[in-house]
């Protein structure tokens, strides 16, 4: 308790300062952050560059930034066509398939979106935190100024049928998805999606997919990658639990940030074309092996012997950071190292991937032998039996 206590002081001390030591915080950090006094919420948004050094800049930093999201938010979340302003926008309608036309590009959004919609209805289904109503939702959005649209009823007024094949990446199968969203209140989704609020009401699930909606429409060069929910899911959670009601009112545009900037780290891992690049999801895995090879080579050659891949096991782990191999606290707590590694990287990731392949797989030797073991016993003890009964007939 003396040690934990001394660690809260130092953060303290540390993040009061005009001038952030980021060395002496990377140090700390990695170590583990406390969850008091919103001291890792705080870690994480100057470890992902989101606050600058010099504190004394933070509130002209934070206002302008803030203001920024809410301008991407009207330009991103708006129906075309509502407010025309030049001739080509007047004569736009539902029905033009040109290139250009700002309708064609919304109706191809909404695949985007719905399969946004789909994943975070599902984010971290063993917590209810996401299903909750935030006490901060967008005013833009819920005063319904003239030309936004909420998601929500983009998603449930769109009939749109989006029939689509594809491999995933992350499971390597060739996926058949047909979603037919129809224009009504009844619309009604899988048992374990959560489910929308009264109108006037947001949970912390749909502001989760706004800023990925946002994200993916600032970016459409690389846009939404599934798995990308389980990225920002830890984040927004850190932001919007923040004790400081300042900080939590906020917490959307602030993860929406340190979203960003971590996706400039790991975005070749959400992007196929880098596969092969020097830090691509392919060359990290074979980096992952080499290792495994050189710590636990009982294990590797296992591996080699039943043909098992890195792709099988080290992908999710290496694309995802961890974040669905541990509940949310464990993996909260492996991303204050991790962020704390940034500059090599990401490299402590290999290692905490090897300790939990090598944890992994001697619990399943082990377990292995145990059965074989029960079950050479239970087949002597059956055979002794028999044999018995056989000489007393």
């Amino acid at each position: 308790m003396a040690l934990y206590q001394k660690t809260l002081e130092q953060f303290e001390t540390l993040l009061k300062c005009d001038m952030i030591d980021i060395k002496q915080l990377k140090v700390l950090a990695f170590n583990g952050c406390p969850a008091e006094n919103g001291i890792r919420s705080l870690t994480w948004k100057v470890l992902l560059n989101y606050l600058v050094l010099d504190r004394t800049k933070w509130l002209s930093h934070l206002t302008k930034q803030r203001e920024l999201y809410r301008g991407y938010i009207r330009e991103t979340i708006i129906k075309p066509g509502l407010n025309p302003t030049t001739e080509s926008e007047v004569v736009d309608h539902p029905l033009n398939s040109a290139p250009d036309s700002s309708w064609a590009v919304y109706f191809k959004e909404n695949e985007v979106l719905l399969q946004i919609d789909k994943d975070v209805r599902r984010l971290c289904p063993d917590l209810s935190f996401f299903q909750r109503e935030t006490d901060y939702p967008c005013a833009e959005i819920l005063n319904q100024e003239a030309g936004f649209e909420s998601l929500r009823k983009r998603i449930v007024s769109t009939a749109l049928k989006v029939e689509s094949q594809c491999r995933s990446r992350l499971t390597g199968r060739l996926e058949f998805e047909y979603q037919n969203k129809k224009p009504s209140s009844s619309t009604t989704f899988d048992d374990n999606e959560y489910q929308l609020l009264p109108d006037g009401h947001e949970a912390h699930w749909e502001v989760v997919e706004r800023i990925l909606f946002v994200f993916s429409k600032l970016n459409s060069g690389q846009s939404y990658v599934q798995g990308m929910n389980e990225i920002i899911g830890p984040i927004y959670y850190t932001f919007a639990t923040d004790p400081n009601p300042e900080w939590r009112e906020h917490a959307e545009a602030d993860a929406f940030y340190c979203f960003t900037n971590l996706m400039i780290h790991i975005r070749d891992n959400f992007m196929k074309i880098y596969d092969h690049s020097e830090f691509g999801i392919l060359v990290r895995m074979q980096r992952l092996l080499m290792l495994l090879k050189k710590t636990e080579p009982d294990i590797y050659y296992l591996f080699e012997k039943q043909k098992i891949k890195p792709e099988f096991y080290a992908f999710r782990w290496l694309t995802l950071l961890l974040s669905q191999e541990f509940r949310l606290p464990d993996v909260i707590r492996i991303w204050d190292s991790l962020f704390s590694d940034q500059e090599r990287n990401f490299e402590f990731l290999l290692y905490i991937c090897l300790c939990y392949d090598c944890s992994s797989t001697k619990s399943i030797i082990n377990w292995i032998r145990i059965t074989k073991y029960q079950i050479i016993t239970k087949l002597s003890s059956r055979c002794r039996y028999l044999s018995n009964l056989r000489k007393s007939r």
